[in-house]
């Protein structure tokens, strides 16, 4: 990801990277490359992060100290990490989200009011997602939003099942399920399927490339310089 916003980056007039953050600081790059943020003593605008969860606690900590706004594009957060970013967002605007692709922030919008029409009539809905083998979280934060969106239109009254192995039931009416697959090279695609009486509705996402991930970082980047403090999505970027 580091790379596919490099070469965004490279091509867009208005951005320049000032620094990278890797744990291969001898990375081939036309800018320098730093082992931490906090290493890094230049100016900068605004922080884009597509790194792991264990790598998150730090990151907001030197943000803050520098009052530099956050991009988060990091997956798979802990509750306690969650409650750090929403303490940090008192402090410097951070906008964060499970998926940075404009395709996929749209179709929330539109699973949910899907979901509105559809949960009243009978529909089940499920949720598939597909990555490549070396994604470590499981479900995706994409399938969680996109679970999130089709409980709010309901008053979040539905509960996400991601494991049905052990139970011999019936499917209990109010449930969301998340099934998750990984192998190969896959860069990312989610179907929520609202299944009826004698009929079926899906909705379908496929990112071909990390080039849709890097272009709503940028996006989202360039909107956050403006912004105050607060905990922001991509909803910001799409109005």
């Amino acid at each position: 990801m580091g790379r596919a916003v490099a070469e965004l980056a490279a091509a867009d007039s208005q951005v320049e990277i000032a620094a990278g953050v890797d744990v291969n600081t001898e990375l081939s790059c036309p800018f320098p490359v730093f082992s931490s943020l906090k290493e890094y003593k230049g100016e900068a605008d605004v922080v884009v992060d597509f790194s792991t969860a264990k790598a998150v606690d730090s990151l907001l900590l030197t943000c803050v100290e520098r009052k530099l706004p956050l991009v988060l594009c990091t997956t798979g957060l802990s509750d306690e990490q969650i409650t750090a970013v929403q303490k940090a967002s008192e402090q410097i605007p951070i906008l964060r989200s499970g998926n940075m692709s404009l395709g996929i922030n749209l179709l929330l919008k539109v699973v949910e009011e899907v979901a509105g029409v559809l949960l009243k009539a009978d529909f089940d809905p499920e949720i598939v997602e597909m990555h490549h083998r070396r994604k470590l979280d499981a479900p995706s934060g994409t399938a969680q939003m996109l679970a999130d969106a089709v409980n709010r239109a309901v008053d979040r009254s539905y509960e996400v099942c991601l494991d049905r192995h052990e139970r011999r039931a019936s499917r209990p009416k109010q449930e969301i399920g998340i099934s998750a697959m990984r192998g190969g090279t896959i860069v990312g695609e989610h179907n929520v399927i609202f299944a009826g009486p004698d009929e079926r509705i899906e909705i379908r996402h496929a990112a071909y490339s990390r080039s849709v991930f890097a272009n709503g970082a940028l996006q989202a980047a360039k909107a956050l310089t403006e912004k105050e403090p607060g905990l922001y999505d991509m909803s910001t970027v799409l109005r």
